[in-house]
């Protein structure tokens, strides 16, 4: 019966402790960390989608109404840059290029072209989260869109950014499965190490 008890506490002794010691680099911006991690590792998913996407699909979209893979691409960027100025006082600096061409025009530049600008706009978040932590979560940051401009919380900002990010990655996944491609989150996760 001893021995019983006592390998019972040796299983959940570990198991207590562990549920009561924080994750590592959680403890002075336990919300930032969240947001920067979901928001990387969306960046990473997009990432490798637009990479696996041959140049002759960046076309393609499913319907006519429907946005084609390239004008994804371009979006996604103008967003990153959009939402991501508003995360401290670090601003982004595009070319005139970037910012004065049309998006129907952008949306049609090589393939090699647009996932550069993209992964450049994810370098840029990347930085502009660096200067982000908790405590400027409730600052209030203008929200300008079509002529109008409003106050928000700059964490509305930060959930807009990541909920755009993950409803674009959705749609490209779904682009990709319709020309028979697997998309990222979809590809068999490596085995355990041994």
């Amino acid at each position: 019966m001893n021995i019983s008890r006592a390998a019972l506490l040796a299983l959940v002794l570990p198991i207590g402790l562990a549920a009561q010691t924080p994750a590592a680099g959680s403890q002075a911006n336990p919300i930032t960390g969240v947001f920067r991690g979901r928001t990387m590792a969306l960046q990473r998913q997009l990432a490798q989608a637009f990479d696996s996407i041959p140049e002759s699909k960046f076309g393609y979209k499913p319907t006519a109404p429907q946005l084609t893979i390239g004008y994804i691409a371009q979006h996604l960027a103008n967003d990153d840059y959009f939402f991501c100025n508003e995360f401290g006082a670090m601003k982004a600096t595009r070319p005139a290029k970037d910012t004065a061409t049309p998006d129907s025009v952008k949306a049609k530049w090589p393939k090699d072209t647009l996932v550069a600008k993209l992964k450049e706009s994810f370098d840029f978040c990347e930085k502009a989260f660096a200067q982000l932590d908790d405590a400027k979560l409730a600052d209030q940051v203008t929200m300008s869109f079509g002529g109008n401009s409003r106050q928000v919380p700059r964490a509305q900002m930060v959930l807009i950014h990541i909920t755009d990010m993950a409803d674009h990655y959705s749609q490209i996944a779904n682009y990709m499965r319709l020309n028979n491609m697997i998309p990222p989150t979809a590809l068999p996760r490596p085995g355990p190490r041994n």
